[in-house]
């Protein structure tokens, strides 16, 4: 183990027992923990001092999330303060909600501080082609293109009525809904000067149909969400972005914050992502026993443990799977690789435009 792992493993510690600390006691605790505490059987604060120590605690039920009323998160510490409501996941019924400050910038400064100046230009403007609205997502791409000098604009999309009509098997209603979002993304990219672009792949591809993005003068391109094989990520970057425009794949959520894509050396098109520790831990458990990590090289379930001091959820089982993989020359911790649905083989997964 290298030294520059076991510092940051210690840092990783230091972070758990900050947070629990802060999550757990009486003055800057929120009320759901607070309560929750009381029937754990062990004391928090006193018993959870690594991050080892985080099996001590159940894995998250993210309906939770539906059920609560958002404010029940709210720390003691914070108490007082506006906080911004955000949705994640679902398709019908009642949304899965957080409450947030400040993560969001946070995360999004970390993506734009890994990035050189050249690969999003300074001072371009920004367009995203995506879920606005309630999603977390509008604010912190407009502050990444604030960041980096620039403007954003938005095209607005329901990914809850995307999925829902394939569902129905209203192919031809989610097609023109989906032709309906590229007329406007192209309308303002032929219109407005627009140097970089934020928007999931298969609206990526759907976008390079109807004009040569390079040509548009797009130089950057930061897409989430569908899952990427590397067959996919190489038809991305090699006929959709023609060879010429960078490209940026992300892994994240509402819930993580964005886990950042390690640099690949020509030809190489599987994809490893990094959580942004020690605010957010991604394990690669046995989904049989999800206690237990997965070697390196071999699939099994994703599991997400989130630490600020905004929100705190630990060993979330995400609805994902992916390859366990080492840590690298950016990332002194394990990574995520060639990301799909959980258990997707041999069934039917709907992912929309996502």
């Amino acid at each position: 183990m290298s030294a520059e792992v076991v510092e940051k493993e210690g840092a990783l510690d230091a972070h758990v027992r900050e947070m629990v600390s802060w999550h757990f006691s009486a003055e800057t605790g929120c009320p759901y923990w607070l309560e929750r505490a009381r029937g754990f059987g062990f004391d928090p604060v006193k018993e959870v001092t690594c991050f080892a120590d985080m099996v001590k605690f159940d894995h998250f039920d993210d309906e939770v999330l539906r059920k609560e009323d958002p404010a029940r998160f709210v720390p003691r510490g914070f108490a007082g303060r506006p906080y911004n409501v955000f949705e994640t996941g679902g398709t019908t019924g009642m949304p899965k909600q957080r409450i947030g400050w400040e993560d969001y910038k946070t995360d999004y400064s970390e993506f734009s501080d890994h990035y050189p100046a050249d690969f999003f230009p300074q001072g371009a403007n920004w367009l995203m082609v995506g879920p606005t609205g309630p999603r977390r997502l509008r604010l912190a791409i407009e502050h990444l293109a604030n960041r980096r000098g620039g403007a954003c604009y938005f095209i607005d999309l329901d990914p809850r009525w995307v999925k829902r009509l394939i569902g129905m098997g209203e192919m031809k209603m989610a097609k023109l809904y989906q032709e309906h979002v590229i007329d406007q993304a192209a309308t303002i990219i032929r219109h407005r000067k627009i140097g970089c672009l934020f928007t999931t792949p298969k609206l990526l591809e759907s976008l390079a149909e109807r004009m040569s993005l390079v040509e548009a003068g797009i130089k950057g391109v930061f897409a989430g969400g569908t899952t990427m094989t590397p067959q996919y990520v190489r038809f991305i970057e090699e006929e959709v972005l023609e060879g010429k425009i960078n490209y940026a794949p992300t892994y994240g959520n509402t819930l993580m914050g964005l886990a950042i894509s390690r640099k690949r050396v020509p030809g190489e098109y599987s994809l490893t992502y990094y959580a942004p520790q020690p605010r957010a831990v991604l394990r690669v458990v046995n989904p049989d026993a999800p206690d237990e990590v997965v070697g390196y090289g071999e699939y099994g379930r994703v599991e997400l443990t989130t630490m600020t001091k905004e929100f705190f959820m630990p060993r979330f089982l995400e609805r994902d799977e992916a390859i366990r993989r080492e840590p690298c020359a950016e990332f002194a911790w394990d990574g995520v690789g060639d990301v799909r649905p959980f258990q997707s083989e041999g069934k039917v997964v709907i992912e929309g435009v996502y």
